[in-house]
């Protein structure tokens, strides 16, 4: 695993590539909602509050605030 790192670090183009093909991969579904405003508000919203889930979970589980 250390030999990939080394690997990935020597080429930081194929990182970035990499990378935002990830993000392009996962956000394409989501494009088509943000052509009309109120799927748009509403798919923000979402995003904003599953967002904020995962912020709560994550500190609830490893006891960082108390929530």
């Amino acid at each position: 695993m250390e030999e990939f790192f080394n690997n990935v670090s020597r080429y930081p183009r194929y990182l970035i590539t990499f990378t935002l093909g990830i993000f392009l991969t996962a956000l394409s579904p989501l494009l088509p909602l943000f052509r009309r405003p109120s799927t748009a508000i509403a798919t923000v919203a979402m995003l904003i509050a599953f967002f904020v889930f995962i912020s709560f979970t994550l500190r609830a589980m490893l006891g960082l605030n108390g929530v």
